[in-house]
């Protein structure tokens, strides 16, 4: 069973940063695609970042380019997100994903949101103006 444990959130003002993090608890021998969605009051669950199990290749939603930044360190099984010049429109809680891959997709960094096999329980972040 995959167990993924999100932190560092938490109320920042506008234009601040927060790092999330995400580890998983995973069998040695698996490999996953690792992600993070958001979900903000009202709306439904978004896109924010990808990245595949090997490679460091990324995928970022446009309202996210340039100001976060994915990347994960296999041997911790943990999973970043940088988040940087935060604005209000980012308040959402942010889920971490992770999605199992085989050989052919190591360096596949995003699939469909429905795709991925775990969730974790979210954390939330909240960007007052």
């Amino acid at each position: 069973q995959v167990r993924l444990v999100e932190s560092g959130g938490g109320l920042v003002q506008a234009g601040e940063a927060l790092r999330l993090s995400c580890t998983a608890s995973v069998p040695t021998d698996s490999a996953y695609a690792m992600g993070w969605f958001r979900q903000a009051p009202g709306k439904e669950r978004a896109f924010v970042a990808t990245i595949s199990y090997v490679g460091g290749i990324t995928s970022y939603a446009d309202s996210v380019k340039g100001r976060f930044t994915i990347s994960r360190d296999n041997a911790k099984n943990t999973v970043y997100l940088q988040m940087n010049s935060l604005k209000p429109e980012d308040t959402a809680v942010y889920y971490c994903a992770a999605k199992k891959v085989s050989g052919s997709t190591w360096f596949t960094p995003r699939f469909p949101s429905d795709q991925y096999d775990y969730w974790g329980q979210g954390t939330r972040v909240t960007v007052s103006s």
